[in-house]
């Protein structure tokens, strides 16, 4: 992939509001801790690593007063990533937006569902609109204005990564100048639960990563979208091991500095597939999952995020994201800084 640059990055997680902290835990390599997260009153206790409250300094948009905190995180993640594109050239540029999601508006999801369930008289249809998977993206066009294009991708983990694939395709058809890419997720014991089902010994997490894609470098770091790897499907005889070595065979041979951030989450049981595929990197990585927590598509969005912010500070120059999808597909990316 040739012609396609990140401009701008940004985050919200569990470490705290803006890429910095984020990046200060994974340097810092000490797992977030857990807090309560609050569920049925018959469910055994329920831990996840929770977004602090904003800063009083990050003005709350008047369109996200009653939105939950899912589009807040999207529009925090987006507005720092845009500050890496000239003011000038942000209101005269053909913006489009797309947003991967896995689990997306499930706190008001839930909400409207127990209103159902109680009386459906009564629930409230001011709710429902914020259930709908298209929320967050539907708030960050309206809350950044002018949005060319925009669209919604729903997937696993690697919904972040084919949205970059779109976002990509859109900025060399010359459909839009720049492109901000975004994941949000928010926690719920909906999720907590799934989570002990499904992936015991993960934690859920919340937050959102955003990258600013545009056709030209940036003026302080030249860092390219050098290449997406195929979508290797779980389906028929691939399993999630044998996607995740084709994945990892798309990827050219390493130097010994460069940056591997995985989407490894510290379970070993759920790791194994793509522990087996990278064991013989020989340069450095990086586990956001691992410090921050299972944050489904916002996760991976770190991943790139973290990526990016590495290339910026040196001294590696290139960096490969693996993604293992937990039921659909293994995907990767590669940045460079030219």
């Amino acid at each position: 992939m040739s012609g396609v640059f990140v401009r701008g990055i940004g985050a919200v997680s569990p470490a705290g509001w803006g890429v910095q902290p984020m990046f200060d835990a994974l340097r810092e390599a000490k797992p977030i801790p857990t807090q309560h997260l609050p569920g049925p009153k018959a469910a055994r206790p329920l831990w996840a690593c929770l977004v602090p409250p904003a800063p009083a300094s990050l003005p709350l948009h008047p369109r996200l007063r009653r939105a939950s905190v899912i589009s807040r995180f999207a529009l925090a993640a987006a507005s720092e990533a845009l500050q890496g594109w000239r003011a000038a050239a942000a209101h005269t540029s053909r913006l489009g937006i797309v947003v991967g999601v896995h689990t997306a508006c499930i706190r008001y999801s839930e909400r409207f569902f127990g209103e159902v369930c109680r009386d459906p008289a009564t629930a409230s249809p001011m709710l429902f609109p914020e259930t709908v998977m298209n929320a967050p993206a539907s708030h960050l066009a309206a809350c950044l204005a002018g949005a060319q294009m925009t669209y919604t991708i729903v997937g696993d983990q690697s919904a972040f990564v084919q949205a970059l694939v779109v976002a990509a395709g859109w900025l060399l058809d010359d459909r839009v100048d720049c492109c901000l890419v975004v994941s949000a997720e928010e926690a719920a014991w909906p999720i907590a639960v799934g989570l002990r089902h499904f992936a015991k010994g993960s934690v859920a997490a919340e937050g959102a990563g955003a990258l600013l894609l545009a056709r030209e470098p940036g003026e302080k770091a030249a860092i390219a979208l050098e290449r997406i790897t195929d979508a290797h499907l779980y389906a028929g005889q691939c399993t999630r091991q044998a996607a995740a070595k084709r994945m990892r065979d798309d990827f050219p041979l390493p130097d010994e500095d460069e940056l591997l951030v995985d989407g490894r989450s510290g379970v070993s049981r759920l790791d194994q597939a793509e522990s087996d595929s990278w064991q013989n990197w020989p340069g450095p990585r990086l586990s956001p999952r691992v410090i921050l927590g299972e944050a489904m598509s916002a996760a991976t969005a770190w991943q790139f995020v973290s990526a990016a912010r590495a290339l910026e500070e040196g001294p590696v120059r290139a960096a490969s994201i693996s993604v293992v999808g937990s039921n659909q597909q293994a995907i990767g990316a590669r940045l460079i800084r030219l």
